[in-house]
């Protein structure tokens, strides 16, 4: 799991610091009603030398978003390689983007709720990059189908848009105080796909 410390101030350079800062103030305040000026003061930087690395605020948020799905999929891809159980491997990627979504980074937060903030040139690019991330869910899907975890009579675009959908939503109600943690969650998530779509066979 990655430490959300590790992205703090100062720990990777000025870039990290720059983005992690306006992750946070992105998500906190939105990204219309947040300013550059205001990005550059909570990094103590000159509102002059960010625009020197970022021409606009959409710039930044760009780039930003690269950076979320970066992480984001990391995670998956380290959840999945953990075991060699198609069948477990759903169960730790479900888990490890409620992780990255939630506990991480605020940056894939702001990939999945601002995008729409773009114009649509530099949406086309966020677009392309969610397609990526989306491929990846892909094959993991594919995975439990060619090992027969998952039944093959399921539309399995539909599985990947609904659950990525369910996953995504999440962030919209969960309270890290409330009575189910972040892991339960997860998992009932999971109970789901075994009711719903898991060959009953392989259930773990």
């Amino acid at each position: 799991m990655v430490n959300r410390q590790i992205f703090s101030a100062g720990k990777l350079g000025d870039k990290s610091d720059v983005l992690t800062h306006a992750a946070r103030l992105f998500r906190e305040k939105g990204f219309e009603k947040t300013s550059l000026k205001e990005i550059a003061e909570a990094c103590s930087m000159l509102p002059g030398s960010l625009h020197y690395r970022y021409k606009t605020k959409e710039a930044l948020l760009v780039e930003l978003m690269r950076w979320g799905v970066d992480l984001v999929s990391s995670e998956v891809e380290s959840a999945y390689e953990s075991s060699d159980d198609p069948a477990e491997q759903l169960r730790l990627c479900i888990n490890a983007h409620l992780r990255a979504l939630l506990v991480d980074s605020d940056a894939v937060y702001v990939l999945l709720f601002e995008w729409r903030a773009l114009r649509p040139e530099a949406r086309k690019d966020v677009i392309d990059l969610r397609d990526q991330y989306e491929s990846l869910w892909s094959r993991i899907i594919e995975n439990t189908v060619e090992n027969g975890v998952t039944r093959k009579n399921i539309d399995h675009r539909l599985l990947r848009l609904f659950g990525l959908g369910a996953l995504n939503w999440v962030a919209t109600w969960f309270d890290p105080n409330g009575d189910h943690s972040l892991d339960a969650i997860g998992d009932f998530i999971w109970q789901i796909a075994i009711d719903g779509v898991v060959n009953k066979g392989t259930q773990t």
